[in-house]
């Protein structure tokens, strides 16, 4: 009994020295998996190392949503990922099983990583709350929403919930979490932010530091984060998965507070975008997506972020309402965004496969459209994000 007492009670002292600790991250910097499982990934680099090709460093920028609970259900993607044509893939309450839900979402993940040429980022959004896609039903741990956790303002509370997601993605062989949310809570009628309780606060500062707690629980368990939806979405009175929402009137500059200090406190693995308008930040009215002034001068250059930069779905309406195939694409690589991310989830859009989105880019470059140059600043950024997570797999250089 008092082994068991004992024990405990170093438990706690733990947490608490974990909570206490307000300095940089516990970044991943550890030792990868033996498999890939990430999969079967050799850590045999072979030397020297090749440059890697125009069609490589696309297939990086490329991340796509799938079909069903296998890979038989998807045979354009498989080829694909066998092709580098494919960097990274998300998963979503489609993808899961009603029976065997977890051991088959593994079997699902290991064979994606078997067959891609290069180690694969397989991302979620697992929030908790709302946007939680393992759920309870399925038998995955319960979760909270972000603002039932601000409201809780608990450091132990907080690392528990993102403790129990990011173990349970480990568990699964998902490398990437789409969260947290760094909105703020600043509109209480948002109708795809606070409404459905993503938000942890309307102050800045309790925002980032519940953010801290949720990245450093995953970096524990070597999951990555991304920080959404930049530059702000909290203010917004539209849903852009419908439409475009314009926040020129509404956003204040406080929205940017937990950006900048997780940036400088070196949080911060990658950074998603938002569909909104801000015509002020923009004089041109470009989304934030597709908007070189928002991407480049104000995150990369005013807030000085070198990290990969990920679209949020290029499906949503905000954007194909808009803006043709094509000319999504060019917009935002030219503004700066690194990974572009298609669903195929959005109701009422086009389903596009990876080799059509390949396709597409490597036409604008060979026309002259794109710069080979402006692709490898990308393929960079996002290999020095997978060596996280695959220190010792031999990325072409």
């Amino acid at each position: 009994m008092k082994s068991v007492y004992v024990l405990g009670l170093g438990f706690i002292l733990m947490t608490l020295s974990l909570c206490s600790v307000r300095g940089q991250s516990d970044r991943i910097r550890s030792a990868p998996p033996a498999d890939r499982s990430a999969a079967a990934v050799s850590d045999e680099a072979p030397d020297p190392v090749p440059e890697a090709t125009l069609e490589e460093m696309i297939g990086q920028m490329i991340m796509v949503g799938l079909r069903g609970h296998d890979a038989a259900a998807n045979p354009l993607l498989i080829e694909a990922l066998r092709l580098g044509q494919a960097g990274g893939v998300i998963l979503f309450e489609k993808n899961l099983s009603n029976d065997s839900t977890a051991e088959r979402l593994q079997r699902l993940t290991n064979h994606l990583q078997e067959v891609t040429r290069f180690p694969l980022l397989i991302a979620i959004d697992q929030e908790g709350g709302r946007v939680n896609r393992l759920k309870a039903k399925y038998g995955f741990p319960d979760s909270k929403t972000a603002t039932w956790l601000g409201d809780m303002d608990d450091c132990d509370t907080t690392r528990h919930y993102a403790n129990l997601i990011a173990t349970t993605l480990t568990s699964l062989g998902i490398n990437i979490n789409f969260a947290p949310v760094v909105d703020l809570c600043s509109n209480p009628n948002n109708p795809i932010i606070a409404r459905y309780g993503r938000c942890f606060s309307a102050d800045p500062e309790q925002v980032t530091q519940h953010a801290k707690w949720f990245i450093d629980a995953h970096h524990a368990k070597r999951i990555l984060t991304t920080l959404k939806h930049f530059p702000g979405h909290g203010s917004s009175t539209r849903d852009t998965h419908k439409e475009m929402t314009d926040v020129t009137n509404l956003w204040d500059p406080a929205e940017l507070i937990p950006y900048r200090s997780l940036i400088g406190s070196g949080h911060v693995d990658a950074i998603m975008t938002a569909h909104i308008v801000h015509c002020t930040l923009d004089n041109q009215c470009f989304p934030a997506t597709l908007s070189h002034n928002i991407i480049n001068k104000l995150l990369r250059d005013s807030l000085g972020f070198n990290g990969v930069v990920i679209t949020d779905d290029m499906q949503m309406h905000a954007i194909t309402k808009h803006y043709g195939f094509e000319e999504s694409i060019r917009l935002a690589i030219l503004a700066g965004a690194d990974i572009l991310l298609y669903s195929n989830n959005i109701a009422g859009s086009w389903e596009h496969q990876a080799n059509v989105v390949h396709r597409t880019i490597k036409q604008m470059v060979q026309q002259g459209e794109i710069s080979e140059e402006r692709i490898r600043e990308s393929y960079q950024r996002i290999v020095a994000l997978k060596k996280n997570v695959y220190p010792h797999f031999p990325f072409p250089g």
